[in-house]
């Protein structure tokens, strides 16, 4: 299939597989953030999955290769990123398996219905809004801050496009952390699993992975941080294994 690449696009190597994925070269590109929350994720088997705020489509297409879902929706408001996320997924021959929807997270559940997805992943924008002006048709700005939705829309939305027992699972700063919280317990998803990721040892982290259940018991599981960097400034051997790389190759 000839897939159309842009003056403005490049195609990145996801180093998985053989996946690729096509970016801007001048516009928000995925980071390490992505990569993590694909292989934290809690996807059940044959899930029917949804990416809110999908973006690039990166998330969503690692969480087809790497979960097993039966389907993925990536939902997103931008339409020259949802049009690229979906040359994407063709890119990869994924189109039986993703869908690429452009539409308002703040509808979704309007878009697909109440109680329709076994599993929601999400990496929303970190920064709330206010602090100076921003420009609301800058797709840099829309991805890093509220400025289109709040933390709070995102997981109000996530609670009622979930089943019960569904699970929740995000990738977002520490120091929002306690909002984070609040919010999954005010909308009836309980925080069940949790993992900081530091830059290195003796850091302080600048990550938060946490997953939830929808309508589930109260226990809360911390999982032993995650290091970016070792001590020697080389990525650790669980980040090597996570990306699929060979650590040994890239002593050669």
């Amino acid at each position: 299939m000839d897939i159309t690449i842009m003056g403005n696009e490049r195609i990145d190597d996801l180093q998985y597989r053989g996946l690729r994925l096509i970016q801007k070269t001048d516009g928000f590109c995925f980071g390490i953030d992505a990569v993590l929350l694909s292989y934290f994720a809690q996807v059940p088997k044959n899930a029917s999955v949804i990416d809110l705020g999908t973006g690039t489509g990166i998330i969503a297409v690692l969480v087809a290769a790497k979960k097993g879902p039966a389907r993925v929706v990536g939902l997103e408001i931008q339409a020259d990123m949802a049009e690229m996320a979906a040359r994407s997924v063709a890119l990869n021959g994924l189109q039986d398996k993703i869908s690429i929807v452009r539409g308002d997270i703040k509808d979704a559940v309007q878009l697909f219905g109440p109680s329709s997805f076994d599993a929601v992943v999400t990496n929303p924008p970190y920064m709330e809004k206010g602090g100076g002006r921003l420009n609301p048709e800058d797709s840099k700005a829309i991805s890093r801050h509220e400025i289109l939705c709040s933390l709070e829309d995102v997981i109000s939305v996530s609670a009622r496009l979930l089943k019960h027992g569904g699970k929740f699972s995000m990738v977002h700063r520490p120091h929002r952390l306690a909002d984070i919280m609040y919010n999954m317990r005010k909308y009836g998803i309980e925080p069940k699993l949790m993992r900081l990721v530091h830059p290195s040892p003796g850091k302080r982290p600048n990550l938060v992975l946490i997953s939830g259940t929808r309508g589930g018991r109260a226990e809360l599981r911390v999982q032993e941080p995650l290091y970016v960097y070792d001590s020697s400034g080389r990525y650790t051997k669980e980040i090597d294994e996570i990306y699929g790389r060979d650590a040994e190759a890239d002593d050669r």
